[in-house]
């Protein structure tokens, strides 16, 4: 993603975001830091994140369970999977298995991505 694009906000709504937004607020009650500088703040968090998990993820995943919903809206997939069982793949030779009663994925377009492309969406399309 070049300069001067935006990026997703939605990993504010993680513990580290949450936590930055409310010292954030807490800053600007205050009086000590502008809301104008708070949003810098904010869109560097989403950018900064943003591509650290793309460049710094590079284990593989596989995603086994019971489709409940899924939905497409604005170039956003978002799928709630029922029973998941993660199967992960990194450096070690064993490969470990996770459990959740229930998740949501949320797959966006990169910026990146090829526009209209129809089918055959690849790992790397999706942030």
């Amino acid at each position: 993603m070049s300069g001067g694009q935006s990026y997703y906000e939605f990993y504010r709504g993680s513990s580290i975001g949450t936590a930055l937004t409310d010292a954030l607020d807490e800053l600007i009650t205050q009086g000590d830091i502008p809301p104008q500088l708070a949003m810098r703040v904010l869109q560097q968090f989403d950018k900064s994140l943003t591509e650290c998990l793309q460049k710094g993820v590079k284990n593989k995943t596989t995603v086994k369970g019971h489709l409940a919903t899924y939905r497409l809206c604005d170039d956003v997939w978002t799928f709630v999977i029922k029973d998941p069982q993660f199967k992960m793949e990194g450096a070690t030779a064993s490969a470990e298995t996770v459990t959740a009663p229930k998740i949501k994925i949320v797959a966006c377009k990169s910026g990146d991505a090829p526009e209209g492309k129809k089918s055959g969406a690849k790992s790397n399309d999706f942030a």
